[in-house]
């Protein structure tokens, strides 16, 4: 399954002012993040449990690699301007044979990719600040 790989989370006192605490061992990351093992089971239940998308496809919106053709727009908004996403989005890819419930969850696993990069980053830029 997909490693979500979340950092360990910066502490911040109640002030908004705090100590940071250094960054984890990649290899004891997952461990000392209380968030992972619930982020790993997100993941894993959006990219990999049942569903009408194919797995692999929801594993490529999720990534932003890969995605068949007809989706390859649509995700792109998603990922980068998802405030943007029209009805006129939703029903091209209708009139390209994908069902509701496809596009629901093309559109959830984009969108946590999506999160799960910006999230990453944020936290990247946290510790390189500190």
């Amino acid at each position: 399954m997909l490693d979500v790989g979340v950092r360990p989370p910066v502490r911040i006192t109640s002030m908004g002012l705090g100590e940071t605490r250094p960054a984890a061992d990649p290899a004891t990351e997952a461990s000392t993040d209380p968030h992972a093992p619930g982020m790993q089971r997100l993941a894993d239940a959006v990219l990999a449990g049942p569903g009408t998308l194919d797995p692999s496809i929801r594993r490529a919106a999720a990534e932003g690699v890969d995605v068949p053709e007809a989706l390859r727009a649509y995700l792109d908004k998603v990922a980068r301007h998802a405030y943007k996403v029209t009805d006129e989005d939703v029903e091209a890819l209708l009139a390209a044979g994908y069902s509701e419930d496809q596009i629901f969850e093309a559109t959830v696993s984009c969108a946590l990719g999506a999160g799960l990069r910006r999230l990453e980053a944020g936290l990247s830029a946290i510790e390189g600040g500190a």
